[in-house]
């Protein structure tokens, strides 16, 4: 289970919450501009945009979970077990693998629009990497500072749906989103009004009453809920460092405890790791599930004309800045 969110304050972000029972090698990663990118169908990239997400490397191909190209466009793929359908033969223009859309529309994308226009014309094929490296069941949220879009790949093809909210989650499919949200039209982070009947003398009893109703558990439709009303309703200076900060306190309301979510092998589904990306500035912010400080990578402190992978091992165990009182004075440990 995941959830992916878009903020703008000033700058625009994206980034995701990656909830997963296990780890499968993910490292942040960037791919420059003259890094080969090889596709099963497709003609080869020599040249490209640069982009930075998090990913796993197998064969030298990155593996993308979600990333950001230098254009300043974000693509995540997020779990879509049992209504993902991958044709084993497309009929479209274009035929790309579901582990390698995130690479190919990054790298000759520039906005959503552009984006759009390729899938459109596109067919997600169900060639795995390797014989022993299955396809991952997915759908996926792009966008950029004008907009989202959703692409899920079902039975019928390769379905897309504007997202006026720029948030995903799960299953079930798009539209069902976009039709339950209108059960939650009440909720308000304001104090609630006393509609219940005219004459009856009843005030709320505590903060945050507003929104009575809101989705606690942790069920995609639930958290593509929490995670909308919790964005819309941030408020944060406008200023990186503030932002930022905002960013990954929406996904910590999304986020899963160990122990809170069990798969039905009984194994623990835990945010493994959060990420937000300035789509402006390349920087790529993240923390993992055992580590809460957060870390950054600046893909345009690298050498985005180089033509190797360049990836970075994530910090897995806890980070924590113990405080010494010397002197009157209270300084690092």
């Amino acid at each position: 289970m995941c959830t992916c969110i878009t903020y703008e304050n000033g700058d625009f972000y994206f980034g995701r919450n990656l909830d997963l029972e296990y780890s499968f090698g993910e490292r942040v990663v960037i791919t420059p501009r003259n890094y080969p990118l090889t596709f099963k169908k497709e003609a080869a990239m020599d040249c490209h945009y640069s982009m930075i997400g998090m990913a796993s490397v197998m064969g030298g191909y990155p593996m993308y979970a979600e990333a950001v190209n230098e254009k300043g466009l974000g693509m995540a793929g997020l779990n879509f077990p049992g209504n993902a359908f991958y044709p084993l033969e497309g009929k479209k223009k274009y035929q790309v693998t579901p582990y390698e859309v995130i690479p190919w529309i990054l790298g000759c994308c520039a906005t959503v629009r552009e984006a759009r226009m390729y899938l459109e014309q596109a067919d997600l094929v169900g060639i795995p990497f390797a014989a022993d490296v299955p396809l991952a069941p997915l759908h996926f949220m792009l966008a950029d500072k004008t907009g989202a879009l959703v692409a899920e790949p079902v039975e019928e093809g390769l379905k897309l749906y504007e997202n006026p909210f720029g948030v995903l989650t799960n299953n079930p499919p798009f539209p069902f989103h976009l039709m339950n949200m209108q059960q939650y039209l009440n909720l308000t982070a304001k104090a609630p009004e006393n509609r219940f009947g005219e004459g009856t003398d009843m005030k709320p009893f505590g903060q945050g009453m507003g929104a009575v109703g809101l989705p606690g558990d942790a069920s995609p439709a639930s958290r593509f809920v929490r995670a909308a009303f919790v964005k819309w309703n941030s408020r944060a200076r406008r200023e990186e460092k503030a932002n930022v900060s905002q960013f990954f306190h929406i996904l910590d309301s999304v986020a899963m405890v160990r122990g809170m979510v069990l798969t039905e092998e009984g194994r623990e589904d835990i945010t493994t790791y959060s990420c937000c990306v300035n789509a402006r500035t390349g920087v790529y912010y993240f923390k993992t599930y055992d580590n809460h400080r957060i870390q950054a990578v600046d893909m345009r402190a690298e050498d985005m004309d180089g033509s190797g992978l360049l990836a970075y091992e994530l910090p897995l165990e806890e980070d924590i800045q113990y405080r010494l009182k010397q002197g009157g004075r209270t300084e690092d440990a």
